[in-house]
């Protein structure tokens, strides 16, 4: 029902309309009683004929008008006639932030004033226990004499019920603007139907502070289900792309606004307050002043005790039931290869290989397993393989209760392998009700090869791959020829086989035929699959290893852009960025490889060595801390990985624990006294203790056990102690 001109309204009367939106309809009206002018919001007429939402919104908007805050409109009054229920508000002039936004750029001063105004009304209301639920440019008014008022507290729980889209196929389609809008402001939480608390609105206020420095949503997709799947699990473009200067610690507050996890972000609006108060100050404050270290969600774990708030799966090793052992390979492949399919879903938290295949052959009851990977469901299943035939059961199982969320058993010719994964990983994201993006579901189709066999031998080849040792590396290289030499245009064996040569180059033989031979399987990979990131990323290694670093950056955003989920990307251009001094990207990177993959522990110990390089000690000691707590979970789930023990020896050492440092390093030269890589990662750590004859012994090993880099024993900071020593010096001339 539209108010006319001139028409009474209880005691007041219309002037004129203002405007209309998703929650009614707005009047320029005059109170006669108080000779002013007012705003009246008139809400829908559905609401006011529900007297339990009516209720609710009497209440919700008597709390705002208690508040009284500078950034907070003012609420005059509420009330019914003639069937329409309404809020009364003071009468502002000037224009939305949605309006300024559309004008241009914003400096960073601006943006800060802007968000300051927000995050201290969002403060006064949250002191109260009020939240929002749809802080959105629209909601924030700039008034003509320079202030800023947050509007429309009170009438978000009701937008709720309109602004939900539809479950049914129309979702997949773009809603209309303001439902679409609204979605894109939404937190991960309200994307999920679950409650919204405080720290809901600290990531809706992260999305308008991104979009008044970059000029864009960060999250806003062609369709709303697009839109949902990059709240929950994308990572938004870099805030470096805007191409203007400002201060680190404001790109810094804003990603931890965006946080997936509510408990990485600032826990209310108080706490962003105060953490705007210090930009532009070199300094990165929290809640109460007092510094805080940016690693609740960049490099650390979630705690046991938070239970994510995503779905979250756990892929185990499938248990091979033939009665050959061989087929462990195939077995252990089909997990693997459904992990990562279900690791790229954005809605979907997997737990990495790494921490699933821990429990191979471990008989732990399944609440154990949940609580010690932190998720809520577990994958579990067997292969029994018998010539042609393939025998599949797979079951998902809720943590908290055993109960068997979806189960099936695919009784079929093993051709059909590529159709019976892409149906489990529907299945599994259906159960969980993942939503899905157009290309996710067409990523489920593409098989990577037309033959069987071949899949068989990169399954193998992936297997011994993983091991990380020059004899797993050899190993795979065999399994990835065989697999070529049944489907030459298999491009992910290419690719194998170049990541092979260049880890086996980078670590354990720096022969030049290593690099030649890697620089053409990428070159192969790449001219078969121009669109898989997994080519572009090996290529990229190889550039990086070759020092041509500009291309080696192309292809690693290109492998980013073609798939934001994959570590490997974003791991190995930190890499690449730190060997050119780049410490800024280098961290940025490793943070987000961290954010990937969270029991990357090589990942967190690079972050914690580029924030060193940086100067940012204090965030460094974090990083270095949490990388140990990271590896120090590994090592329980691997109590013999040598890899595990020699990097956190480093750590360690970093944090001056030179006990366990020493301890840890020991334990890493017993299991494997010959590896060229433990004896020099176990010199490096004698050597941060002062064991000087001790690092030199291990290096000498190195070198005799086939440690070629001498410009890594040249340079490295964790060997200066040794740098005047008669043997270091030796040792360095005859290499």
């Amino acid at each position: 029902m539209r108010l006319a001109s001139n028409s009474q309204l209880g005691p007041y009367a219309i002037v004129s309309p203002l405007g209309a939106g998703g929650m009614g309809e707005i009047y320029r009206a005059r109170d006669a009683r108080l000779e002013r002018d007012v705003a009246i919001k008139v809400v829908p007429e559905q609401f006011a004929q529900d007297a339990q939402a009516l209720a609710r919104f009497y209440r919700e908007v008597r709390a705002v008008a208690a508040l009284s805050h500078p950034n907070v409109v003012t609420i005059h009054d509420v009330g019914t006639d003639q069937g329409l229920a309404y809020a009364v508000m003071e009468l502002l002039e000037g224009h939305t932030l949605r309006r300024r936004i559309a004008q241009g750029p914003i400096d960073w001063p601006e943006a800060v004033e802007i968000a300051r105004g927000i995050a201290d009304g969002l403060a006064a209301a949250h002191a109260k226990g009020i939240i929002h639920r749809d802080i959105k440019p629209e909601n924030i008014f700039l008034t003509n004499d320079g202030s800023l008022k947050v509007l429309d507290f009170g009438l978000a729980r009701l937008q709720t019920k309109t602004a939900k889209p539809p479950s049914d196929a129309p979702l997949l389609e773009t809603q209309p603007g303001t439902l679409l809008g609204t979605v894109a402001y939404m937190s991960p939480e309200q994307v999920r139907g679950q409650l919204a608390d405080e720290r809901s609105d600290v990531f809706s206020f992260g999305c308008v502070m991104y979009e008044l420095v970059l000029g864009r949503a960060p999250f806003l997709g062609p369709t709303v289900a697009d839109t949902m799947a990059a709240i929950l699990h994308e990572s938004p473009a870099a805030l470096s792309q805007s191409g203007r200067q400002r201060p680190a610690e404001l790109d810094r507050l804003i990603l931890r606004c965006l946080q997936k996890e509510p408990a990485g972000r600032f826990q209310s609006a108080g706490d962003v307050a105060v953490a705007l108060r210090q930009v532009g100050q070199g300094v990165f404050t929290g809640a109460g002043g007092s510094q805080q270290l940016l690693e609740t969600a960049i490099y650390q774990e979630t705690p046991p005790s938070a239970a994510p708030q995503a779905p979250s799966l756990a892929v185990l090793p499938f248990r091979n039931m033939s009665s050959d052992p061989e087929n462990e390979f195939f077995s252990d492949g089909l997990a693997e290869e459904l992990l990562t399919a279900l690791s790229k879903l954005h809605g979907l938290r997997v737990a990495s290989r790494t921490s699933s295949f821990a429990f191979r052959g471990r008989n732990e009851d399944i609440r154990r397993i949940g609580e010690q990977l932190n998720v809520r469901n577990v994958l579990d299943g067997s292969v029994r393989k018998a010539g042609n035939r393939l025998r599949i059961s797979v079951q998902l199982v809720t943590v908290a209760d055993g109960y068997h969320v979806w189960s099936e058993t695919y009784n079929r010719e093993l051709q059909d392998v590529f159709a019976i994964q892409e149906e489990i990983a529907e299945n599994i994201a259906r159960a969980l009700q993942v939503i899905l993006s157009e290309k996710e579901k067409g990523g489920f189709k593409r098989a990577p090869t037309a033959h069987v066999e071949a899949y068989e031998y990169y399954l193998r080849g992936r297997q011994y791959f993983h091991q990380f040792r020059r004899q797993g590396y050899q190993f795979a290289l065999q399994m990835f020829a065989h697999a070529i030499g049944i489907d030459p245009g298999y491009a992910l064996a290419h690719a194998g086989i170049a990541d092979c040569h260049s880890l086996l180059h980078m670590y354990f033989d720096s022969n030049p035929a290593n690099l030649e031979k890697a620089d053409d399987a990428s070159r192969k990979a790449l001219e078969l699959a121009p669109e898989l990131a997994e080519a572009h990323v090996a290529r990229g290694l190889v550039h990086t290893l070759k020092k041509d670093y500009g291309q080696a950056e192309g292809e690693f955003q290109t492998a980013i852009r073609l798939d934001p989920t994959l570590y490997e990307a974003r791991y190995f251009f930190g890499r690449a960025a730190w060997a050119q001094g780049k410490l800024v990207e280098a961290a940025q990177l490793f943070e987000q490889a961290c954010q990937l993959q969270l029991d990357a522990y090589q990942a967190a110990s690079h972050l914690a060595a580029a924030y060193v390089g940086l100067g940012r000690n204090a965030d460094a000691q974090a990083a270095f801390r949490s990388a140990a707590a990271i590896a120090s979970k590994h090592l329980e789930l691997y109590p013999d990985d040598a890899r595990a023990l020699y990097l956190g020896a480093t750590l360690w050492a970093s944090l001056g624990e030179s006990e366990r440092a020493l301890e840890w390093a020991s334990r890493a030269l017993a299991m494997d006294p010959d590896d060229p890589v433990t004896l020099y990662n176990v010199a490096s750590v004698y050597a941060l203790q002062g064991e000087t004859e001790r690092a030199l012994d291990c290096l000498e090993n190195a070198v005799k056990h086939g440690f070629a880099h001498k410009g890594w024993i040249e340079h490295d900071t964790d060997l200066a102690s040794l740098r005047g020593h008669p043997r270091y010096r030796a040792l360095l001339q005859g290499m």
